[in-house]
């Protein structure tokens, strides 16, 4: 009813526009009528707005519910399937949503005329190496042992990778895919290439592009074992060497003790991970004895899951890859999908409704065989530069 009125209100508008010259307007000094026509035009643009502003309120709401109802199907499914793996009940492909997520079709947002030209909000400041260093120094009074060159750090992290049972083709694959085939042990997303105005998009950072999140959930789960490696380090050092290690260790028992302030939660680690206590330790993968550890553990923890989950095959690249996307648990749920499921399965199953928006990958390579040959695809070109070729390399 209120559209209705709406648009007979703008109809009778028009009406008396086209009656105006007739009812004497003409015999006024044209300034007046100018003016007059403005004001009736300024009228008519503001019954214009309210009711293309109430069919588009009227679609998006339409959608919003539509969204809404899509995505928690998605949530639901995915407890669902979590609690069937932990029972060790099989999974169905009416476990998934089917479905891909909906797309507004409706009318645009109609621009206010009244309204004044509003500038675009900043941006989120998302922290930078810079930034990283910085935290690391003032509340940990550490500063990373960076490396003299990117193949004195390549040579570390493929000694550790190797060590740890990742083969070559994952770790290349995985640095090629992450980093863009060429990037350095300091590379951030966002900043892959040298641009003008390029912006840091989130904090992930290095070959396999940890989030400060990913830092601070390793140091509390794993902190342990990085001691023991650097310890075992430490001991076969010599004087000097071993001196700086075990100043190292003082500042990554700290450093641990924190991360250990909270539950072990993903949730809860990823608050501390956004303190400045938080970017010091994200700081760590900057650092030539600890980084590799990190970058490491990342991907054995996603093989170490898939085998407790019954897949004991080597994951492809491309398979880790998922799990070092979208997490391990819906990771494997895509590689122990049979190839017909890969066919029919959304890939909007495997992620956040936010993580989905902006990942434009998943949205193109909208099923999962397509996002993984778009996966494989782009490791396949990414290989072929120089960083990834030093890397590979360096793995016996």
């Amino acid at each position: 009813m209120r559209l209705r009125s709406v648009r007979n209100n703008c109809g009778c508008l028009l009406a008396a526009l086209v009656l105006l010259p007739s009812q004497g307007f003409a015999a006024e000094p044209a300034e007046n009528s100018n003016a007059s026509m403005r004001v009736a035009q300024s009228i008519f643009d503001a019954f214009e707005y309210r009711r293309k502003l109430a069919e588009y309120n009227a679609a998006r709401q339409q959608y919003d519910a539509e969204v809404d109802a899509y995505w928690s199907s998605v949530a639901d499914k995915r407890r669902s399937r979590a609690a069937k793996r932990r029972s060790s009940e099989g999974i169905g492909i009416e476990d998934y949503v089917l479905t891909q997520p909906p797309v507004y079709s409706g009318p645009p947002r109609p621009v206010d005329p009244s309204a004044p030209i509003e500038e675009p909000p900043p941006r989120k400041y998302v922290p930078v190496v810079a930034d990283l260093l910085e935290a690391a120094a003032q509340e940990f009074s550490f500063v990373p042992q960076q490396p003299q060159n990117e193949l004195e750090y390549k040579r570390a992290y493929a000694r550790v990778a190797a060590a740890a049972g990742i083969t070559k083709e994952q770790a290349v694959r995985i640095y090629a895919f992450e980093s863009s085939g060429n990037g350095k042990y300091d590379v951030q997303a966002g900043l892959e290439y040298p641009r003008p105005g390029a912006q840091a998009i989130s904090t992930a950072l290095g070959y396999n592009q940890l989030l400060s999140t990913n830092s601070v959930e390793l140091l509390a789960e794993k902190g342990d074992q990085f001691i023991r490696a650097l310890q075992a380090k430490a001991a076969a050092s010599s004087t000097e060497a071993k001196a700086a290690l075990l100043k190292k260790i003082a500042v990554l028992k700290a450093m641990i003790a924190f991360s250990r302030t909270v539950p072990d939660s993903w949730s809860a680690h990823d608050r501390l991970a956004n303190t400045p206590k938080g970017w010091g330790i994200h700081a760590l993968n900057l650092d030539i004895d600890v980084g590799p550890l990190l970058q490491t553990q990342k991907l054995l923890d996603s093989i170490v899951f898939a085998r407790k989950q019954g897949y004991d095959a080597t994951l492809t690249a491309a398979e880790l890859e998922m799990m070092n996307l979208t997490g391990d648990g819906n990771g494997i749920d895509m590689i122990k999908m049979s190839p017909a499921w890969r066919e029919q399965v959304p890939t909007a199953n495997f992620f956040q409704p936010g993580g989905y928006a902006r990942n434009p990958i998943a949205g193109r390579a909208n099923v999962v065989s397509k996002l993984l040959a778009t996966t494989n695809a782009r490791m396949d070109e990414e290989v072929r530069l120089q960083g990834a070729k030093d890397l590979a390399a360096l793995f016996k």
